[in-house]
């Protein structure tokens, strides 16, 4: 009998400087989603990416401590559009978007870009759609449970285990973020909302 074996996806920077990969866990416990919304956009256009809208910025919402950085964590960055706003990862050496988490470790979660999986076949088809935009103006989610449970699931356990320490986006001994944050100016981040 012949059966498949899982394996870690790999993931890299454009430039190919950072790499890593996601656990087999990582994956089969995340949840694959699109959003919509004004910051995920605005926080593309600032790393020089290409406009999605009308389309969606693509996600696997995991557990930070899934990410396994194997080369280049040096070039580790991160950016904030507000002083209060989600952590928002990428790759220095080349300005690629990496992950979007909270501000503290004691939240472990991790909205990993899929644009940087080079093969996302095996993340599955995806289950939400976030701040769909509605004729009106006005936004809507699509099946957003899976998201909300997969979320509250994978938090609870990590908090639990105490996993949640293990995350390579934040120092375990101060739960400080493993860079400093560039944080947007108001006009900064009005320009990339226009």
């Amino acid at each position: 009998m012949n059966r498949k074996v899982a394996t870690d996806i790999p993931f890299s920077c454009s430039c190919g400087s950072l790499h890593g990969r996601i656990s087999t866990a990582g994956v089969k416990h995340g949840t694959h989603v699109v959003c919509y919304c004004h910051d995920c956009r605005a926080a593309q256009l600032y790393f020089g990416q290409p406009d999605p809208a009308p389309g969606p910025v693509e996600i696997l919402q995991t557990l930070p401590e899934e990410i396994i950085f194997d080369g280049g964590a040096k070039h580790l960055a991160l950016m904030q559009l507000s002083p209060k706003g989600m952590l928002r990862w990428y790759a220095s050496c080349c300005n690629a978007p990496l992950a979007t988490t909270a501000r503290t470790p004691k939240f472990p979660f991790v909205g990993f870009s899929v644009n940087r999986i080079p093969d996302p076949s095996g993340l599955g088809p995806a289950t939400t759609r976030g701040f769909v935009p509605k004729g009106d103006g006005k936004q809507t989610h699509e099946k957003l449970g899976p998201a909300i449970y997969g979320m509250l699931t994978r938090v609870a356990k990590s908090r639990f285990s105490g996993s949640w320490k293990n995350s390579p986006f934040f120092d375990p001994a101060t739960s400080d973020p493993v860079a400093e944050p560039v944080i947007l100016s108001k006009s900064e981040r009005a320009a990339l909302y226009s």
